[in-house]
C-alpha cells in the first residue's frame, strides 16, 4: 500500500552531503553547530555550542534557568541509544503541603514556586565534558558573543514581551529593566543585548582557568553553577514575594541544598520495535513513551489505516494518541512505572479493539494489574483567583489562553513562548536530537545579575496525594520534553524532534509513519499537513482539556476535515501552516549520505550542511 503522495514540491530541499548536518527551530543555531563541526568538531560539541546560542536567541522559548532532555548515540556505539537527563527534580520545600498553605490547588503556571531546580547547563556540560572533544571557552564564545554584542531580535521574541508587559511593568521591575530597555518592546531586528548572561558564561568559563584538563575546567563550570555564584544568585532571586499566574504573590522555595545535591546523567532510553525500526526515547519520567505506545497499537493496523493524510488515517492516529495519552496521565512519573506492560503487545491489543469508527469523547486509561489509574481532575474551565491587574497580558485570565509561564503551543498553533529542539549529526556517525526548554522569559522575574530566570517546570506535576505525578521533593515533574532517535539494523539512522508542550511527539508521530511506511523524505514529512488532539488533561497549568478535541491544519483537505466532524471530532482549524515545529537530521550507515531537514512554519527552523 502507497500512502496519499506529497506535492513534488516542498517548501525547501531535504539536505544531502556527507560531511555534516544541522538542524534547529532557529537559523543562528544552526548556523552555529556547523560552524562547529566546519571547524573540527564534532555533533556533541556542536550541539552544546547551538544550545547555549539558542539561550540567547530564542529566549521566550527557553533560558539557562530551564531543563533540557536529549538522545544521542556515539560513533563508537551507534546502536546504543542514550538519554541526556537534563530535567532537575522538585526542590525540598516544594511540597504539596506548602502549595496548599499558600492557598493554591494547583502549581502555577509562571513565578518561582514552580521552579523546579535548574538542569540545562548541567547536563551540556556534562555531554560536553564526557563526549565533546572542544575547549568550553571555545563552545561558549559564539553565545558569549551574541549575547554582549547583540543580535537582531526575532519578532515572536517581541510579541511575547508585549503580552506580558504590564505584568513586568507592574510585577516584575527586574524583567522590565532586562527586556524592555528603555521602557519599550523591542522590535523585530532590533540589535538585543544581554550583558549580564554575557558575564555569567564568561565566569563560568573562568572558573576552571587553572584547571590542567579540559575535562577539569568543565567541571570545574559545573560546580560554580551548582555552588558558586549562579547558585547563590538564583536562590537570593527566590526570597521576595512576587506575582505568580494564580493572580497571588509567593516567595520561591529553591535553596542550596537543592543546586548542590542535583547533577544531569545518562539514563538508557526507552525503546520500540516499529516496521523493522527501533524507536528510543526518554523513560516514562517524561511523556516520550506514550510515542512508543501509540506505534505499538497502530502496528497493528494495516498500511492504509495509518496514512496521516486521509480521514481514516488521521481519525486511528487520534484514537491511538487519546488512549496512549490517558495512559500517561493515569501511570507516568518519576515513580515505578510498569513500562513493559504498557508497551506489550498483548496489552495493546486491548487498547486498538477500543479505537471505533466513532471519536470517543472519554478518558480512557488501561487496566493495569495491581494498579489504580490516577483519574486526573478533568477540567473543561479554570478561571483563577481576581487579579490586582487587568494589564498583565493574555492567560492569566479566562481559559482559552496559556499561562504567562505556559511554553505550550496554543489550540489554534499559536505560540506564546514554547520549547526550541536541535538535532545534530557528524560524519564519524555521532548522533544527537535535544530539546531544551524552560526558563522562558516570562516564567518568572529576570535575575539582574545573571541574565536569566528560573523556569516554571513544577507546573507539570499534581497536589493531589497518590499520583504517579504528585508534587514530591526530588523528583522530577513529568515533562513533555520528547526528543527521539530512530535506529535501523541496529544502527541509528535519524535523529527528530519538535517543540510543542504536548503536541511534540503529537507533531513527530505523522513523521514517523510517512518516512518509515509511506516513504516521504525528511522535508516532505516535515512540510506535509499537521494535526494533534486535544482530548486529554493538558500538562501545563490551568490543566484544562476538550473532549474529542482534534486540532487540523486547513491543507488537510476539505474532505478529510468533514469526514472526520462526521465521526464525531471536535475539530478546530488553524490555517495552512501553523502546526508542527519539526526538525531532522538522518545518517545513511551503508552510504554514509547524511540529510536535514527544518519546519518551514513561522519561518525561523532551519538546517545546513554539506
Amino acid at each position: 500500500m502507497t500512502f496519499t503522495r506529497p506535492a513534488p514540491f516542498t517548501t525547501r530541499p531535504t539536505l544531502r552531503g556527507t560531511f555534516g548536518m544541522s538542524a534547529s527551530t532557529h537559523w543562528l543555531a544552526t548556523a552555529v553547530a556547523q560552524a562547529v563541526l566546519e571547524r573540527g568538531g564534532n555533533a556533541f560539541d556542536a550541539a552544546t555550542a547551538g544550545a547555549f546560542v539558542l539561550h540567547v536567541v530564542e529566549p521566550h522559548l527557553n533560558g539557562p534557568g530551564g531543563d533540557m532532555t536529549g538522545i544521542f548515540v556515539t560513533a563508537q556505539e551507534p546502536d546504543r541509544p542514550l538519554v541526556l537527563m537534563g530535567q532537575g527534580p522538585a526542590p525540598a520545600g516544594a511540597t504539596p503541603e506548602h502549595f496548599r498553605s499558600e492557598g493554591l490547588e494547583l502549581v502555577p503556571g509562571s513565578g518561582a514556586l514552580a521552579a523546579a531546580v535548574p538542569a540545562a547547563v548541567d547536563a551540556w556540560l556534562l555531554l560536553l565534558r564526557d563526549h565533546g572533544t572542544w575547549e568550553l571557552s571555545s563552545v561558549l564564545e559564539f553565545a558569549i558573543g551574541y549575547a554582549r554584542d547583540g543580535h537582531p531580535v526575532l519578532g515572536r521574541v517581541g510579541t511575547t514581551i508585549a503580552a506580558v508587559a504590564g505584568l513586568f511593568r507592574e510585577y516584575w521591575p527586574t524583567s522590565a529593566e532586562l527586556w524592555m530597555p528603555e521602557g519599550r518592546v523591542p522590535a523585530e531586528g532590533d540589535i538585543v543585548r544581554n550583558p549580564a548572561y554575557a558575564r555569567t558564561l564568561g565566569q563560568l568559563v573562568e572558573a576552571g582557568a587553572a584547571e590542567s584538563t579540559r575535562e577539569a575546567r568543565i567541571d570545574a563550570a559545573r560546580r560554580e553553577w551548582r555552588e558558586g555564584f549562579v547558585a547563590k544568585a538564583l536562590v537570593a532571586s527566590v526570597q521576595n514575594p512576587h506575582r505568580h499566574s494564580s493572580g497571588t504573590d509567593h516567595r520561591g522555595v529553591l535553596a542550596m541544598d537543592d543546586l548542590e545535591g542535583f547533577e544531569a546523567g545518562y539514563e538508557a532510553a526507552a525503546t520500540l520495535e516499529f516496521r523493522g525500526h527501533t524507536i528510543a526515547k526518554t523513560g516514562p519520567w517524561g511523556q516520550g513513551p506514550a510515542l512508543l505506545q501509540t506505534l505499538s497499537i497502530l502496528d497493528g493496523f494495516a498500511d492504509e489505516y495509518l496514512d496521516p493524510s486521509t480521514e481514516l488515517g488521521v481519525h486511528t492516529i487520534l484514537e491511538a494518541q487519546k488512549l496512549a495519552l490517558a495512559d500517561r496521565e493515569a501511570y507516568y512519573g518519576d515513580t515505578d512505572v510498569p513500562l513493559g506492560y504498557l508497551l506489550s503487545a498483548e496489552y495493546a491489543a486491548a487498547r486498538r479493539a477500543l479505537i471505533a469508527e466513532r471519536a470517543s469523547l472519554e478518558f480512557r486509561p488501561g487496566a493495569v494489574p495491581g494498579r489504580e489509574p490516577f483519574i486526573p481532575p478533568l477540567r473543561t474551565e479554570y478561571v483563577p483567583p481576581a487579579l490586582a491587574s487587568d494589564d498583565v497580558g493574555p492567560g492569566l485570565r479566562g481559559t482559552a489562553g496559556a499561562g504567562v509561564g505556559e511554553p505550550t503551543v496554543l489550540a489554534t498553533g499559536e505560540t506564546r513562548g514554547d520549547t526550541c529542539h536541535i538535532d545534530v549529526v557528524d560524519r564519524w556517525g555521532n548522533m544527537i536530537s535535544a530539546t531544551p526548554s524552560g526558563g522562558w522569559l516570562q516564567s518568572s522575574p529576570a535575575i539582574p545579575e545573571l541574565g536569566f530566570c528560573l523556569g516554571t517546570r513544577l507546573q507539570m506535576t499534581w497536589l493531589e496525594p497518590g499520583t504517579p505525578s504528585t508534587l514530591t521533593p526530588g523528583k522530577r515533574p513529568r515533562t513533555t520534553l520528547t526528543p527521539t532517535v530512530v535506529l535501523r539494523n541496529g544502527t541509528a539512522v535519524a535523529a527528530l524532534g519538535s517543540p510543542g508542550g504536548d503536541q511534540q511527539d503529537q507533531w513527530q508521530l505523522p513523521y514517523l509513519l510517512r518516512t518509515i511506511v509511506g516513504g516521504y523524505s525528511p522535508q516532505q514529512a516535515i512540510d506535509a499537513p499537521a494535526f494533534h488532539t486535544t482530548s486529554m488533561p493538558g500538562s501545563f497549568w490551568p490543566r484544562t482539556w476538550e473532549p474529542g478535541g482534534a486540532v487540523v491544519e486547513d491543507r488537510l483537505g476539505e474532505d478529510v476535515i468533514a469526514g472526520l466532524e462526521r465521526r464525531g471530532h471536535r475539530i478546530t482549524r488553524t490555517g495552512d501552516w501553523t502546526l508542527g515545529r519539526l526538525s531532522a537530521v538522518v545518517r545513511d550507515p551503508l552510504t554514509g549520505v547524511l540529510q536535514a531537514a527544518a519546519n518551514p512554519r513561522g519561518a525561523q527552523g532551519y538546517a545546513a550542511g554539506r
